[in-house]
């Protein structure tokens, strides 16, 4: 199946993708037939008929879910009436810290005391209805509320909930796919985590499905890239000359990447439907190493570092630089050795990401872009230090990016950093070249999430009718990338051409499996043979 890239658009402009008509675009379950799509710019930014919110469901309820419900609900325009989470009411969860999800809660439900000493992180369906229907309860505009009904199985709740209209998809990796393209046939807008999957192919269908049926989707790691924008800006007006590279490092990951598969069983937890968290996964024992935080590790169930971060940096990128699928994907992934008796060999792993590595695409020149070479790094692991900033007794932050002309460098941090041509002196001369006022203070917390849009841009857009800057049909070319990384670094590092036309490997042939997956049975998706 060949999904083509969406039309490419020039810097700070705003892509003219689908926009719906309001009224059909909040109406429940519309027919994908009677959606009109029109150019962005034609229609207006007016908000929905008086007293009518989106209703949302809610489908993934473990701590990055909850982080998230609860500044979802504090958005007058959005209602949630419906939560799906195969845990009921859970205390197991991992997290990044002890108590800061659970003071989160508490504050949010006005409740100081709220599991004050209860065991464990928690998390789980009831939790979050718990959280809608008491923040709702003491919400102005809330007097319609009915409740918040909980699914353990989110095709049920597809079933049941005919009037839903916005789906939102907080899951593991795995179920991204499955999940969102059941919802777009049963006729819901579609909001989702990064990865939109964790297959290339599944990637490919879930964008394609948002293609057919017309509906609004839009990507929460998307940003408008005020930052990138900045950069293409200086790049054109031959800052650092012709752009060669860039680079992207990130300190992930944050949580165990295990290097062996449990070899132990340990009881499912009460209250917890291992088959539906498998979902379409062929079956396996449980083990805790597999699920909450930790599934990000795992090439069955997640996407690594690279898809829960570079998601967040690298959308601006591709959107700004007009990236199509990269042509070569090439990894050197970081290996462990064990002793068998007293022989050390290579721990030989095609199940786990490794714990650090970096990541080569080589994307095709386009237009006065010459072609370009993208490297990523995780695990710690960073570009050499420019000279530039060695001069200056400077090193490179703990995660950034950097792009590299034949004329010059440009550094661009990851926390709200304003983007800056080194060495200072350069940058100094320029913005006095260019008359540019100084940069403002790096934004950090809330103010700098509030920045990136997050649940508040999609609301908008959604009751207005129009597209986000995270529409689905803008991310074929970073999903195509990050998937066939994950492929690379599954077979140990090895390069790979990738024919984008025809979405195949056609240098190495046992890696065109791996861009699918071998379905359990029941839980198939109509994926075109590699």
């Amino acid at each position: 199946m060949n999904t083509p890239s969406p039309a490419s658009t020039a810097a700070g402009q705003t892509p003219e993708v689908s926009v719906l008509s309001r009224r059909t675009f909040i109406g429940a379950g519309a027919a994908a037939a009677a959606v009109s799509i029109l150019p962005q710019h034609v229609i207006g930014a007016g908000g929905a008929a008086t007293g009518e919110k989106l209703r949302v469901a809610y489908i993934g309820c473990g701590t990055q879910g909850i982080r998230e419900l609860l500044r979802l609900v504090t958005i007058p325009e959005a209602e949630v009436v419906a939560v799906c989470d195969p845990v009921k009411n859970g205390n197991d969860y991992v997290d990044w810290s002890r108590d800061g999800l659970r003071s989160s809660i508490a504050a949010a439900l006005g409740q100081p005391d709220w599991r004050r000493g209860a065991p464990g992180i928690p998390g789980g369906r009831d939790v979050a209805k718990e959280i809608i229907e008491t923040v709702y309860a003491k919400q102005p505009g809330r007097e319609g509320f009915k409740g918040c009904a909980t699914y353990a199985d989110f095709r049920e709740l597809l079933e049941k909930e005919s009037d839903v209209n916005v789906v939102k998809v907080m899951t593991p990796d795995h179920l991204h796919a499955t999940i969102a393209i059941a919802a777009l046939k049963k006729g819901k807008h579609v909001v989702m985590h990064k990865p939109l999957a964790n297959r290339l192919h599944e990637a490919r269908l879930v964008i394609e499905t948002a293609r057919t049926t017309r509906l609004g989707t839009h990507f929460l790691p998307a940003s408008d890239g005020a930052n990138i924008r900045t950069i293409k800006g200086w790049i054109d007006d031959g800052a650092i000359g012709r752009l060669r590279e860039i680079h992207n490092w990130s300190n992930r990951p944050v949580w165990p990447q295990y290097p062996t598969i449990p070899s132990d069983t340990p009881p499912i937890p009460a209250n917890f439907d291992w088959s539906l968290w498998l979902g379409p996964s062929l079956d396996r024992p449980y083990h805790p190493n597999y699920t909450n935080a930790v599934f990000r590790g795992w090439y069955e169930f997640g996407g690594g570092a690279l898809a829960d971060m570079g998601h967040y940096s690298l959308w601006p990128v591709f959107q700004q630089f007009e990236l199509d699928s990269p042509f070569m994907v090439e990894s050197r992934p970081a290996h462990l050795c064990e002793l068998n008796g007293k022989v050390a060999v290579r721990i030989k792993n095609d199940y786990s990401f490794p714990a650090a590595c970096t990541i080569r695409f080589k994307f095709a020149a386009k237009g006065d872009r010459p072609a370009l070479d993208l490297f990523w790094y995780d695990g710690s692991m960073k570009p050499p230090t420019p000279e530039e900033l060695e001069a200056e007794g400077r090193e490179l932050p703990l995660e950034g990016m950097m792009f590299v002309g034949d004329a010059g460098r440009i550094l661009a941090g990851f926390r709200g950093e304003s983007p800056q041509l080194v060495p200072e002196q350069k940058m100094r001369a320029y913005r006095a070249a260019k008359n540019l006022p100084e940069p403002p203070p790096p934004q950090r917390g809330p103010a700098a999430a509030s920045a990136r849009g997050g649940d508040a841009e999609w609301v908008a857009a959604f009751r207005a009718g129009r597209s986000t800057y995270g529409d689905f049909l803008l991310a074929g070319p970073i999903s195509d990338a990050f998937n066939l990384a994950a492929v690379s670094l599954r077979l140990g590092g090895r390069r790979l051409a990738f024919d984008s036309a025809r979405a195949r490997v056609t240098n190495v042939a046992e890696a065109n499996k791996y861009l699918t997956r071998e379905y359990r049975k029941g839980w198939e998706l109509p994926i075109s043979p590699a």
